[in-house]
């Protein structure tokens, strides 16, 4: 009798214990949210009101100082579970990204603390800091700048000195704010690390306390304006200021007028890498694992389609895979007996050429500067690649072009953006028949370039985006007048050719060149070497 009286007890308390518990973490997560049981009453709490941010006068801030948060402050949304996810994905590997993917209904049901902490761990935990220094600089500027708050940001410009304190680790933002928000200090979480790896885990100092971190930089000064949201810790952050703002939610991300335009950028975004192209919110992230071994399949498919079949064939097969093809202009006709016409293209993805030669119905070769040998053996057209050398590679473009039409992206280098980087003026000097075509693309899941990443990759990620674009638009023949045998310099008909193309897409032109892109975004030359440790690279 004594034992089933005891199971009885046991029981009662573990039962006990789970409902006290459950109970404790629950009103904290009320607490959390900004409710009170006072709101249940007639009497609200008392919280001092601040006048929303577009209200805030911009002229004479010169010489003030500034603080605000970046998340729900500078950001129009008040999450950072897609950030996080960016760094996981891109800065560690699917299977990190799919783990805090998984976490989302543990993460639901934790307050804001120990929520920073569980994706800290799982997004940082093994990662290299080399790793993450890319991910800061190449990937994470593009979301923060597509998600910037166009009334915050505009206070935040007007002031002469700007500090920004944040929970969220210090690394995630550090490079953006500085970059390209001209931000003095960043105050943010601390992570640990040992050699050059993240544990995962958070320093001795814990989580930053906004207030408390403002309090320990400014001491008995004052900052002259905080820039808030409406939350309860933020009144107490931005309280402490001599003028303080707020952006409230109808200001945010619902409000169609706090977007930021691309003229207003404060950089403007040239070069970005990781291969996400959409922000990878749980519900986005999650639809992308769900495609993923479809997409997988359909990419395979989409590329035997190319390599298999003639052209017509796997065009009318690859429109009804989902591929949107958008072909504009006619088709040249030679004028010069045995040499081909040289087409000049806006370089976007590495299928340039191969769009283009499928929508001719004619077998084109590409001159390349570096590919990797997997894109060189599926790719269904002939691929030469140039040395560097001037006059070596005039002398194999002239020889091509003997033998057939050929095919030269003269940016030297994918751009993603609405830009056009400088053109090489060696196409210039090895024809008269210069055909430009202006080429665009449109994906939707996943970027098909890299800068960083393995470039033999690159076909099957733009192959697996649901429904991939390609716009082609053949403008005519340049006039001979425009041309070396019109007495141009291939200097001038190069820059001319870029701005014809620059026009027809409605790009930007810039003087920036293939060694620009990767010293930003790889920290490299772009080169690929040939050797067994980079055969994909």
């Amino acid at each position: 009798m004594e034992f089933p009286m005891m199971l009885l007890r046991l029981i009662n308390l573990v039962l006990y214990k789970l409902l006290a518990n459950s109970c404790y973490r629950a009103a904290r997560k009320v607490k959390s949210y900004g409710f009170h049981f006072g709101y249940l009453s007639s009497k609200t709490p008392h919280q001092p009101s601040f006048p929303s941010v577009i209200k805030c006068d911009l002229e004479g801030r010169v010489s003030q100082t500034l603080i605000c948060d970046i998340h729900n402050v500078l950001l129009r949304s008040n999450s950072f579970f897609p950030y996080f996810m960016l760094v996981a994905f891109e800065g560690g590997s699917i299977l990190r990204a799919l783990l805090l993917l998984l976490s989302c209904p543990i993460l639901w049901i934790l307050d804001y603390e120990q929520k920073l902490k569980v994706m800290t761990f799982i997004t940082f935990c093994g990662l290299k800091i080399n790793n993450m220094e890319n991910i800061s600089r190449a990937v994470l500027p593009k979301f923060y700048l597509e998600n910037l708050n166009l009334h915050a940001y505009e206070v935040l410009a007007s002031a002469g000195s700007k500090v920004v304190f944040t929970s969220v680790p210090r690394v995630m933002v550090e490079g953006f704010l500085k970059e390209y928000l001209s931000v003095g200090d960043v105050i943010g979480t601390e992570l640990n690390t040992i050699g050059s790896y993240f544990t995962g885990l958070i320093s001795a100092s814990g989580l930053l306390v906004k207030h408390r971190a403002l309090r320990d930089y400014f001491g008995d000064r004052k900052p002259d304006i905080g820039i808030g949201s409406s939350s309860v810790h933020d009144h107490l952050f931005i309280s402490l200021c001599k003028e303080a703002y707020v952006v409230n939610n109808e200001e945010g991300k619902n409000n169609p007028s706090s977007v930021m335009p691309r003229n207003k950028y404060p950089k403007p975004l040239i070069f970005h890498d990781g291969r996400l192209a959409f922000l990878p919110t749980p519900s986005a992230t999650l639809y992308m694992f769900l495609w993923l071994p479809i997409g997988i399949l359909l990419a395979i498919y989409r590329i035997l389609l190319g390599i298999l079949l003639p052209y017509k064939c796997a065009m009318t097969l690859g429109v009804w895979s989902g591929i949107v093809l958008n072909v504009k202009g006619y088709i040249p006709q030679k004028s010069e007996k045995n040499k081909g016409v040289l087409y000049v293209c806006t370089h976007r993805t590495l299928l340039d050429p191969v769009f283009l030669s499928t929508c001719l119905a004619r077998p084109l070769t590409a001159v390349t500067y570096s590919v990797s040998k997997v894109s060189e053996f599926i790719a269904p057209i002939r691929t030469v690649r140039l040395t560097r050398d001037r006059k070596k590679d005039g002398e194999t473009m002239q020889r091509l072009l003997r033998e057939g039409d050929l095919v030269v992206c003269p940016e030297g280098t994918t751009c993603r953006e609405p830009y056009l980087l400088r053109f090489s003026s060696l196409f210039a000097e090895m024809a008269d028949e210069i055909v430009p075509v202006a080429m665009n693309v449109n994906v939707s899941m996943f970027y098909g370039t890299t800068a960083s990443g393995l470039k033999c990759l690159d076909p099957l990620f733009f192959f697996m985006n649901p429904r991939p674009s390609y716009h082609i638009q053949i403008l005519g023949k340049v006039p001979k007048e425009f041309t070396c045998a019109g007495g141009w310099s291939s200097f001038e008909v190069a820059n001319y050719i870029q701005r014809l193309l620059g026009d027809a897409l409605g790009f930007e032109c810039t003087t920036l060149n293939r060694r620009d892109k990767y010293m930003m975004l790889a920290g490299n030359e772009g080169i690929v070497k040939d050797d067994k440790s980079r055969k994909c690279c």
